[in-house]
């Protein structure tokens, strides 16, 4: 457990840090899927299997950066009732062991207000917040809110990020920045986009924080591939998928999979 004085920021930095040598991994789960009893089984089951951090799905009805799967298992959870306060639940449980990262939409962040979501996120052990739908032009206000709680707001690019504003972005990032290894939505690929190492490598140059790749890795090679290049590796669809198939112990024997390959 976290000191009470550690802020999330600094749990980001540590567990980075503490990955020794090798690229931190971050399995994507979503919030409430199947349940929530469920969903707090995975995210344990994925911690004791070898993951650094977690990053933690909030449903959404129009998740624009999600492919087929984890758009389904969103949709799913909010059929069945899961709240965004519900998957604040889950991360107190989850955030005992791992840093958290919250992945939200941005009108669940300001629908009652940046300074408020963002208050009760770190009081639930939340370390960052992913907002996709955040331009970055727009995101001072929430990065400030962010900043008052000791919370990361992490920022993304893509391969279509223009040069001046990777520069722009990687100044001001929080945590980490997040790498979106292709243009498209989230889901498995049969193999990385060529150009991903120009990306990382231009992503490094313009900021101090680590960064980590995610969108399109699904299986231990690409894993190892990609760890090759950054600090931090981020599966969701193939941890997501393994969720509905075979529930917390299935999530577990992919996070191991994945751990393995990148030792």
């Amino acid at each position: 457990m976290s000191a009470v004085t550690e802020t999330g920021i600094e749990r980001l930095a540590a567990a980075f840090a503490g990955a020794r040598g090798r690229a931190a991994l971050m399995p994507y789960l979503m919030g409430g899927h199947p349940d929530i009893e469920q969903s707090k089984a995975s995210c344990a089951a994925a911690a004791d299997a070898g993951a650094d951090l977690i990053e933690l799905g909030v449903p959404f009805s129009d998740p624009l950066a999600d492919g087929p799967v984890i758009h389904a298992a969103g949709t799913r959870a909010l059929a069945a009732g899961v709240t965004p306060d519900d998957v604040l639940d889950i991360c107190a449980d989850a955030s005992g062991r791992l840093p958290v990262v919250l992945m939200v939409y941005a009108n669940v962040v300001l629908n009652g207000g940046a300074e408020d979501y963002v208050r009760r996120a770190a009081a639930a052990g939340a370390s960052g917040l992913i907002v996709p739908d955040l331009p970055h032009d727009e995101s001072a206000e929430l990065r400030a809110a962010c900043d008052a709680e000791g919370v990361a707001l992490v920022a993304l690019v893509a391969p279509t990020t223009p040069p001046e504003r990777l520069s722009a972005i990687g100044a001001d990032a929080r945590g980490f920045v997040y790498v979106v290894s292709l243009a498209g939505t989230t889901g498995e690929r049969g193999q990385l986009d060529p150009s991903l190492p120009g990306l990382v490598e231009r992503t490094r140059a313009a900021t101090e924080q680590p960064v980590a790749v995610g969108f399109g890795i699904s299986t231990g090679e690409q894993a190892a591939t990609v760890g090759d290049l950054a600090d931090g590796v981020i599966v969701g669809s193939r941890i997501v998928r393994a969720a509905d198939e075979g529930g917390a112990a299935a999530v577990g024997q992919v996070v191991a999979e994945l751990a393995q390959a990148l030792r």
